[in-house]
């Protein structure tokens, strides 16, 4: 057997546990003796027990231990019953993300950051979420995808009680690229999206895919989450609605009333291109706030963050800003991204130091150049039994740009 040094603390390990072992001086002792766990029980041989259709695996032969795991895998499964299985083996086998550690938590920094700002502007922000970075010499170019199902996944399992017990079957961390490729086989072979299984052929793991909202959606459909999808393009939209029609309810071509502080401002709807998109965003976030007072220039939202996909990358929008624009009072919009692409370092940097942030965070609805664009959205609450099935199947609502 090969044996390497570990970089961190040169300890010598066999070759091919390297990587998971330095993994866990990145963690804290408690997640490195879970991982730890986890791990020795997923190298455990199967139990074969003719006379007993369940299978219980303790560690260290003691089931009374406060370790003692009770996997419970049938073995007399039948074809129904195989992604049973393959469940519980993943939730077993799954990795931890190694996430770069910030000293404070992101969007209350960011928060700071903008009630700092001068002017007459209001925010919506959304709660909790982690920034992922996509790793050069990992998943540069084609990760970005898969790094937004992780910052929506970290808010969700933060903010929302009824995702944690099921993401991930109730690991309570998001799993790194590898375990989230094969978290969406498993929705394929469970049903979910079946035209988009067979685009990829039914396989993803191992390989540097492009994914895009509807691999985003089928995933967090597979635990019961209530993913939705909508477009926006410079197509024709006759006759299609969905369920993200309720939040443009007004119309496009109606006048929205904006409130700042004291004010009201008139954002006039009979704009055409990318405001439509904005708007939906700000009506999106606005919908549900956490019962902060309206006259507050930044409160916070309880709707999830957006996967915001376009053409060649893909984004997390966190929040929105507001602002009257001098000359003719019309709101201007700005966008308040995470981006995969961006350090986390450098945005943990500049949001403490109030320094910089705003290139790294803010779009305006100008920079808005595609002809299409797709956001993701996870409604609350847990689907099962007929409306389970329904989310096998992938409709969007469809807005004209």
């Amino acid at each position: 057997m090969a044996f390497s040094a570990c970089p961190i603390c040169n300890f010598s390990v066999p070759t091919h546990e390297l990587e998971r072992h330095a993994n866990l001086h990145f963690i804290g002792e408690d997640e490195a003796r879970d991982m730890e766990f986890a791990w020795r029980i997923a190298l455990l041989p199967p139990i074969p027990s003719p006379t007993n259709k369940y299978i219980s695996i303790f560690v260290d032969s003691a089931p009374s231990s406060s370790h003692g795991i009770d996997a419970r895998v049938d073995t007399t499964a039948s074809e129904g019953n195989r992604n049973d299985r393959g469940h519980a083996s993943l939730v077993l086998s799954q990795k931890r993300e190694v996430l770069y550690k910030i000293e404070f938590d992101l969007m209350a920094m960011l928060r700071r950051c903008l009630e700092l700002e001068r002017g007459s502007s209001r925010t919506v922000l959304c709660g909790y979420i982690d920034h992922f970075q996509s790793i050069v010499s990992h998943d540069h170019g084609w990760g970005c995808g898969w790094r937004n199902i992780q910052m929506l996944s970290s808010h969700l399992i933060k903010q929302r009680q009824e995702a944690q017990q099921v993401l991930y079957g109730g690991s309570g961390f998001v799993p790194n690229i590898e375990s989230l490729q094969r978290w969406l086989e498993l929705a394929w072979n469970k049903g979910f999206d079946p035209p988009g299984s067979d685009d990829f052929n039914q396989r993803v793991h191992g390989m540097k895919t492009w994914i895009g909202t509807t691999e985003c959606a089928a995933l967090l459909r597979s635990f019961g989450l209530r993913a939705r999808i909508v477009d926006f393009s410079t197509r024709k939209a006759a006759g299609v609605s969905g369920p993200m029609d309720r939040f443009l309810s007004k119309g496009v071509d109606s006048s929205i009333a904006v409130s700042i502080g004291e004010k009201s401002y008139r954002d006039f709807g009979k704009g055409k291109g990318h405001q439509v998109l904005a708007r939906w965003v700000w009506n999106y976030f606005s919908s549900s706030n956490t019962g902060e007072s309206g006259n507050q220039p930044v409160v916070l939202s309880e709707k999830s963050p957006l996967y915001f996909q376009h053409d060649g990358h893909s984004r997390t929008i966190v929040g929105i800003q507001a602002k009257p624009e001098k000359k003719n009072g019309m709101l201007q919009y700005n966008l308040l991204i995470l981006d995969p692409s961006e350090r986390t370092r450098a945005l943990e940097k500049s949001l403490s130091r109030n320094s910089g942030w705003q290139q790294l965070i803010k779009r305006g609805v100008r920079t808005l150049r595609k002809p299409q664009y797709q956001l993701c959205y996870v409604d609350p609450g847990i689907a099962s039994g007929e409306e389970l099935e329904e989310l096998k199947n992938m409709h969007s609502a469809l807005h004209e740009l």
